[in-house]
C-alpha cells in the first residue's frame, strides 16, 4: 500500500497526466463527509487548485448530521468556502421521504433513488455556482465494481463515459465531472484520511442496499485479490485500454428534460421520471 506522499503524487499525476482541470477554473468538490471526498478536496487545496466544496444534506437523521458536523470541520480546517444546501429545500422533502415515496410504487433500490436526486441536483448547483469542474471521490473501487455491473448488466453505452474525466459529450447545461482519485483504493483513502486525522465520518449510509449486484461484484474482486495483490489496477489499467479501442465514433447528443430542462438523453430526465413515480395515484 501507498504511503501519503505516494497517494497525493499519484493523485497529482491522475489530475495532469489527464488534463482533469487547471488551476485558473473553479473547481467544486462534492463533499459527503466520508473519506474519499475528504481526500479529493484536501489534495486538491495542497496542489493549489481553484476549490470550492458542496454539501447536499440528504436530512438521513443522525447519519447526516455527522456528515454535516465533519464537511464544516473539514472545510474550516483547510479553509475553504462551503456551499451547504438542504435537499428539502430544492425538492420539498427529505431523501427518505422522496426514497419511501418511489418505492411504495416501484422496486427500485435506495442507492440508485439517491444516486438520480444527487447527480441531479449536484449539476444544477455547480452551474448555479459558476463551477467548471465538479470533483468527486469516486476511488479505483467504485470505478471498477460500475464497470463490472454494466457488463453484468449489459448497459454497455455506459461504459463508453467512465474514465478520470466523467462524459463524452460536452454540453453548457452540463458541469464535466472529474475523479481525480481513480487509481487510488479504497484503503488507500482510510489510511490516508486517518494518517492525516482529518475529519471524516467512516460509517456507511444506514439506508444503503446491503445486497445486490454490487456487493456480488465486490466479493468477485475480493477474491481475485487473494490471488493478486496488484489484481485492481491491473483491471482498471485493462478496462481503460478496452474502452480506447472500442469506444464509438460518435455518441449520442444531449437533450434537455422537457418538465425541467436539465440535460438528459431522453425526453423526460431521470430525476423527473422518478418524481413522477413518487406522484403517481
Amino acid at each position: 500500500m501507498q504511503t501519503t506522499k505516494q497517494i497525493e503524487q499519484e493523485i497529482k499525476n491522475t489530475i495532469e497526466g489527464y488534463k482533469l482541470c487547471n488551476k485558473k477554473e473553479k473547481v467544486l468538490v462534492a463533499l459527503s463527509g466520508g473519506k474519499d471526498s475528504a481526500t479529493t478536496l484536501y489534495v486538491l487545496k495542497k496542489l493549489g487548485y481553484n476549490v470550492e466544496a458542496f454539501y447536499l444534506d440528504l436530512l438521513i437523521g443522525d447519519w447526516s448530521k455527522k456528515n454535516l458536523d465533519a464537511t464544516i470541520k473539514l472545510c474550516e480546517k483547510l479553509k475553504v468556502k462551503l456551499h451547504l444546501v438542504n435537499i428539502r429545500d430544492e425538492l420539498g422533502y427529505s431523501m427518505c421521504s422522496i426514497r419511501g415515496g418511489i418505492k411504495s410504487k416501484e422496486k427500485l433500490s435506495n442507492c440508485m433513488i439517491c444516486g438520480v436526486i444527487k447527480r441531479y441536483l449536484l449539476n444544477r448547483k455547480a452551474r448555479e455556482l459558476g463551477a467548471k469542474k465538479i470533483a468527486t471521490g469516486h476511488n479505483l473501487d467504485d470505478e471498477i465494481e460500475v464497470y463490472f455491473m454494466n457488463l453484468l448488466k449489459a448497459n454497455t453505452d455506459l461504459l463508453w463515459g467512465v474514465g478520470p474525466q466523467n462524459g463524452v459529450t460536452l454540453d453548457k447545461k452540463f458541469v464535466p465531472r472529474i475523479k481525480p482519485l481513480y487509481f487510488i483504493t479504497n484503503a488507500e483513502t482510510r489510511k490516508f484520511t486517518k494518517a492525516l486525522k482529518l475529519p471524516v465520518v467512516y460509517e456507511k449510509c444506514p439506508c444503503s442496499t446491503k445486497a445486490g449486484i454490487r456487493n456480488d461484484v465486490r466479493a468477485m474482486v475480493l477474491e481475485f485479490e487473494k490471488k493478486n495483490k496488484k489484481i485492481k489496477k491491473e483491471l482498471i489499467k485493462n478496462m481503460l485500454e478496452l474502452i480506447k479501442q472500442n469506444r464509438p465514433r460518435k455518441i449520442g447528443a444531449i437533450a434537455y428534460c422537457e418538465k425541467c430542462g436539465e440535460p438528459s438523453r431522453n425526453a423526460v430526465c431521470k430525476s423527473c421520471l422518478l418524481f413522477e413515480k413518487m406522484f403517481k395515484k
